[in-house]
C-alpha cells in the first residue's frame, strides 16, 4: 500500500507524533510512505532524518504574538493562490491512501480528487462532543474545515465515552530519580523578556526552551536551543513542567508523572479546550498568566503529578493499517484504553529551593 502522509509543521507536537509513526511504519515495509510537511519554513525544520526524502509545501499556519493568535497577521501571510495551486497539483492519485495529521494540502487534495483519506491526530477528537468552550461555532467550523477527511482517528488524554484513541506518547528517557533541580519551561509563543524577568524572581532553577538563546537570563535560568535529545533528557530530569496547553508535550509529561502548570493561548480554540479538559480531569494546574505570583502559588501547594502509562498507540495504528483496517475505530480505541494504567505520583515540584545567585 502506498501512503501519502501529510503533517502540519506548526509547533513540534505534530512532528513528534509523526516521528513515532515513522518508527512504527518502518516495521511494515509493505506500507510505502511518502511524507509531506507544511506550515513551517523548511529551514526551521530539524531532525527530519526519519522521514527520508520528504516533500514540503507552504500550507497554512497561524501567527502568534505575545501569547495569542494574531488574526490580522495570519491573514496577511496567507498565500491563497499558492495554497490552491499546491492542492490542485499534488499527485494524490499515485497513492492508495492519504493520511493527514491536520495537514490541509494533503487533506484538501484528497477531498478534491475523491481519494480515500484518514485523519490522525488530536484535532480530530473535536468531531465528538468533548470538553471545549461553548458557543464558539466559528472556531469549531474552522477546525473541521482546515483539513477535512473521510474518516479519522482522534486522540485525547481521555475518551469521554467516544471512540477516541489515547495519545501517541511514551517516555523517550526513564524519568529522573529526583536528582534534577530544575523546572522545564516551554512557552514558545510568549513575550520572552517579561517571562524571563518573572522567572528571575523565583527561588527555583529553570531550563527554558522556545526562547531566543541570545536573550539575557538570570543565574537561575538556562536558555536552550531546540534539540530533540536534549529536550527529552531535560524533560525526564525535571521536577515539573510549565507549558502552553498543547497536546503532545502534556501527554508525554503525563507518562512521567510530573506536575504541570499550563496556560492556554488566548484566541486558540484547541488550547482553550485542552485547558478545560485538564481542569475537568484534574491533570494540571491551569492559569491565565504565567508570572512569579502564579508559579509561586502553584509551588506553595506542593503539586503532585498524575502518571498515565499509554500503550504503543503508534504501533497499534500501523498494525491496524497493515491488516486492512479490519476492526472499526471504536474497536481499536477500546482495545487501547484497556491497556492504559494511571495513578497519582509524589510531589516533587517544590523540592528544590535554590535561590538565584
Amino acid at each position: 500500500m502506498k501512503i501519502l502522509y501529510g503533517v502540519q509543521g506548526t509547533g513540534n507536537g505534530h512532528i513528534s507524533r509523526a516521528r513515532a509513526m515513522a518508527k512504527a511504519l518502518q516495521k511494515h515495509p509493505q506500507l510505502e510512505v511518502q511524507w509531506l510537511f507544511s506550515g513551517r519554513p523548511p529551514e526551521k525544520l530539524f531532525s527530519m532524518e526519519p522521514f527520508g526524502d520528504y516533500w514540503w509545501r507552504e500550507g497554512l499556519t497561524f501567527v502568534h504574538r505575545e501569547g495569542r493568535i494574531n488574526g490580522a497577521a495570519t491573514a496577511r501571510q496567507l498565500n491563497l493562490r499558492r495554497l490552491l495551486r499546491d492542492i490542485r497539483e499534488l499527485p494524490v492519485n499515485d497513492f492508495d491512501l492519504v493520511i493527514s495529521d491536520f495537514e490541509p494540502v494533503t487533506a484538501w487534495a484528497a477531498r478534491r480528487r475523491g481519494k480515500q483519506s484518514l485523519g490522525l491526530g488530536h484535532q480530530y477528537a473535536f468531531n465528538f462532543p468533548i470538553p471545549a468552550p461553548r458557543f464558539n461555532w466559528m472556531a469549531r467550523g474552522l477546525m473541521r474545515a482546515f483539513a477535512p477527511v473521510q474518516s479519522s482517528l482522534g486522540m485525547h488524554w481521555h475518551h469521554f465515552g467516544h471512540p477516541i484513541l489515547p495519545p501517541i506518547a511514551q517516555p523517550h528517557r526513564q524519568s529522573g530519580t529526583g536528582d534534577g533541580d530544575h523546572i522545564l519551561v516551554y512557552l514558545p509563543f510568549e513575550h520572552h523578556r517579561p517571562l524571563l524577568q518573572e522567572l528571575a524572581k523565583i527561588p527555583q532553577q529553570f531550563v527554558v526552551y522556545g526562547a531566543p538563546v541570545e536573550l539575557q537570563a538570570a543565574d537561575n535560568t538556562r536558555l536552550k536551543a531546540p534539540s530533540i535529545d536534549g529536550f527529552q533528557q531535560d524533560l525526564a530530569d525535571s521536577r515539573a513542567v510549565i507549558c502552553n496547553s498543547g497536546f503532545e508535550l502534556i501527554a508525554e509529561t503525563l507518562t512521567m508523572g510530573k506536575p504541570i502548570l499550563t496556560r492556554p493561548l488566548r484566541g486558540q480554540f484547541e488550547q482553550q479546550a485542552n485547558a478545560q479538559a485538564l481542569r475537568e480531569l484534574q491533570l494540571a494546574r491551569v492559569v491565565e498568566k504565567v508570572d512569579a505570583d502564579s508559579i509561586n502559588a502553584w509551588l506553595h501547594e506542593q503539586p503532585t503529578g498524575v502518571q498515565i502509562l499509554w500503550p504503543d498507540v503508534a504501533g497499534e495504528i500501523v498494525r491496524w493499517l497493515a491488516s486492512g483496517r479490519r476492526h472499526t475505530p471504536a474497536q481499536l480505541a477500546d482495545s487501547l484504553w484497556e491497556q492504559v494504567v494511571a495513578g497519582r505520583g509524589e510531589s516533587r515540584a517544590g523540592a528544590a529551593q535554590s535561590a538565584p545567585e
